[in-house]
């Protein structure tokens, strides 16, 4: 039984892990499917981990930080494109100097508006996305009632009679003997942010490959100049796929600071878009493939985590310093050996001049 909770307890961290670094991974995926190389991923999640936190914060709401959060990192998204779409600057520049001033400007705002070292103020209850339990569930299904006293319980209502079926469903399943108590470790007790993370995953296969938005944006990262013979903007088409690197970035940040840590504190991104881009190698610019990767690269966090201080069989014990480092090491040694020949998009960190 001991090992089984243990097995169900990395698991669990496992989810937890790769989220934000599934949500970065999936940005990279817009850009890059659009020729635009985004090295600036850990700029932009570290500037919406400031923002939402900062934000919630002030304002003493969850979803007015999310919202902060993507506003933000949008902007820092838009401005990687005026360098590198309208100026045709070098990608990997300004992708690197977005990760200069994000480091930067969030420890000096932070001082200067909370004092307290670059940090911002713990969040509380309302301030932060609390997570969906299986005790949460039971309450909705006690207390709800459907009401139409005025227009605002009528929509709430609404709400609540959508997300019935769902929550009887769920609560049914966390009831199961034996089944039920892992059920509810690994699939509840995750905030909303968990769930949307990896409904990205079906959404953005949808968008890439059964969309003319999603065609458009992988034929110009192949070939921007048949798409603007076609007489489509590719200007405009690589902006968009900046904004929508913006938003997942953005919702990454808030994950990071508004639910795994309940408020910002300095460099807490701690490598976590590098890794999203070594993840989108590895999974070769494919959706699916990527929450795999993500997955992996959050089982090896969550393992060297479980595995500090503890002893090793035949090793004995490990200094902790190393089994910080392993996910890191795992990760060079994964996409130096283990993926094959990788391609990236062909107009991939090109900059588009148009032919006249």
């Amino acid at each position: 039984m001991d090992t089984l909770n243990a097995i169900v307890q990395v698991l669990d961290s496992t989810i937890r892990l790769s989220v934000p670094l599934l949500l970065a991974c999936l940005a990279g995926l817009y850009s890059e499917r659009s020729g635009i190389f985004d090295i600036g991923l850990e700029g932009k999640m570290l500037v919406g981990a400031f923002a939402g936190a900062a934000a919630a914060s002030v304002f003493h709401s969850a979803f007015i930080g999310l919202g902060m959060a993507i506003l933000i990192s949008v902007a820092f998204a838009m401005v990687h494109g005026f360098a590198s779409i309208t100026h045709r600057g070098n990608q990997i520049v300004s992708g690197v100097a977005i990760n200069f001033i994000a480091a930067g400007s969030t420890i000096i705002l932070g001082q200067a508006w909370f004092q307290q070292g670059g940090r911002t103020p713990a969040l509380q209850p309302g301030e932060r996305f609390e997570s969906i339990t299986a005790d949460v569930i039971s309450n909705f299904l006690a207390t709800y009632s459907f009401s139409t006293a005025s227009v605002a319980d009528l929509l709430v209502s609404i709400r609540g009679l959508i997300l019935y079926l769902p929550a009887l469903l769920f609560d049914a399943l966390a009831r199961i003997p034996g089944f039920g108590p892992i059920f509810a470790e690994l699939v509840l007790g995750h905030s909303v942010l968990v769930y949307f993370a990896f409904a990205m995953v079906p959404f953005t296969w949808w968008v890439l490959f059964r969309t003319r938005f999603g065609l458009r944006l992988r034929a110009v990262g192949e070939n921007p100049a048949a798409v603007d013979t076609a007489g489509i903007s590719v200007t405009w088409l690589r902006y968009r796929a900046l904004i929508c690197t913006g938003i997942l970035t953005g919702v990454a940040g808030a994950y990071l600071s508004m639910v795994q840590n309940g408020g910002f504190v300095k460099d807490m991104t701690a490598g976590k878009g590098y890794i999203a881009l070594a993840a989108l190698i590895f999974a070769k610019w494919k959706p699916v493939n990527a929450m795999f990767a993500c997955l992996l690269f959050g089982f090896l966090d969550a393992a060297s985590i479980r595995l500090q201080g503890s002893p090793l069989p035949v090793i004995g014990k490990v200094p902790a310093q190393f089994m910080q480092a392993l996910p890191y090491v795992l990760t060079v040694i994964l996409l130096a050996g283990f993926i094959g020949k990788a391609i990236p998009p062909r107009a991939g960190g090109v900059p588009y001049v148009k032919e006249r």
